[in-house]
């Protein structure tokens, strides 16, 4: 088993749906502590999904959705914005090192997320997207 955040976080995850108190979130601090990460025991990520560089600096909101086989790089972003719902995240999608992607957004199947790419609308299944300002290719 690889040890990075997201292998903490499952274990946060798996307590806090058997609703064991206070474990989840010192689980969450470690992360902090060994990573310099934000992942919330409270978000749902599939199986199979992981960090690069195990999961340096990654900051994901409480109710973002992560679905199987997603690779996470180092300093990304997965968070909501003011007034929006947060994103979601659906199989086999990459994310390159930098990427934000922010708001009600879902990242079809099979995507790749270029680096330091800011996204905060929508992209279908097997879409390039790339920075500065992320566009579809």
């Amino acid at each position: 088993m690889r040890f990075d955040a997201f292998a903490l976080q499952r274990v946060g995850h798996w307590l806090y749906k058997k609703r064991v108190p206070l474990l989840p979130h010192c689980i969450d601090f470690l992360i902090f502590l060994l990573f310099n990460s934000s992942i919330p025991h409270k978000v749902a990520i599939g199986k199979g999904s992981k960090c690069a560089y195990r999961g340096m600096s990654v900051l994901i909101h409480e109710r973002a959705v992560i679905g199987e086989n997603v690779t996470v790089g180092a300093h990304v972003v997965i968070g909501g914005r003011v007034g929006y719902n947060v994103p979601v995240i659906e199989d086999d999608v990459f994310i390159s090192p930098n990427a934000c992607i922010m708001g009600d957004v879902r990242i079809g199947k099979g995507s790749i997320i270029g680096a330091g790419a800011v996204v905060v609308q929508s992209c279908p299944a097997n879409s390039r997207v790339v920075a500065p300002k992320a566009r579809l290719i």
